[in-house]
């Protein structure tokens, strides 16, 4: 597994080693202890796998402390644009979001710490998303950007006509309007 910075301190894109045969491949998704030599310790808890369809827009999401939630994210089959929003005050990145396609072919994980808010665009029918979390989901925790906020500069590869979007996540509030909990 080689491990790669990105444009925004925290977040990491894996990307692990594909052994091919004639009988297929294998992938080492996720290494604990290179993972802590590599970033540092932490506990997954967690996992979801969420099955798509294209133009589904989710997001951007996240938990309150002490419910703050560290994540890695795949794609499993298909192709997503990962959306991940800097929400710690102190940070030079702050208010930025960071647009990553994750897909079936490069394999890619993307670790995103505590701090951002998360979200995705799916380009493909019939797409698989595997998550894994340091914390437990907690309905009362969960807040949110909405994704459309124009400040955010955040470039969709659809129209908004043509997301398909649940009312609770177009109804988000602006970045400039929430009090975001995260100070680094």
């Amino acid at each position: 597994m080689s491990i790669q910075k990105t444009e925004i301190d925290g977040i990491l894109i894996m990307d692990q080693t594909i052994h091919r045969d004639s009988r297929g491949y294998v992938v080492e998704m996720y290494k604990q202890n290179e993972f802590e030599q590599n970033v540092h310790s932490i506990r997954f808890v967690q996992d979801y796998e969420l099955h798509i369809a294209k133009n589904v827009v989710q997001g951007l999401h996240y938990q309150k402390p002490p419910y703050s939630q560290s994540i890695i994210v795949r794609c499993v089959s298909g192709r997503i644009i990962s959306l991940a929003l800097d929400l710690r005050k102190s940070s030079n990145t702050y208010g930025k979001c960071l647009q990553i396609e994750l897909n079936s072919e490069n394999k890619f994980s993307e670790f995103i710490p505590s701090g951002f808010a998360y979200g995705f665009v799916s380009l493909e029918n019939d797409t698989i998303i595997q998550y894994k979390c340091d914390n437990y989901s907690e309905e009362d925790a969960v807040c949110g950007v909405n994704v459309f906020d124009s400040d955010l500069k955040i470039s969709l590869p659809i129209n908004k006509d043509d997301a398909i979007i649940n009312k609770v996540d177009i109804a988000l509030p602006l970045l400039k309007d929430i009090n975001s909990p995260f100070t680094a």
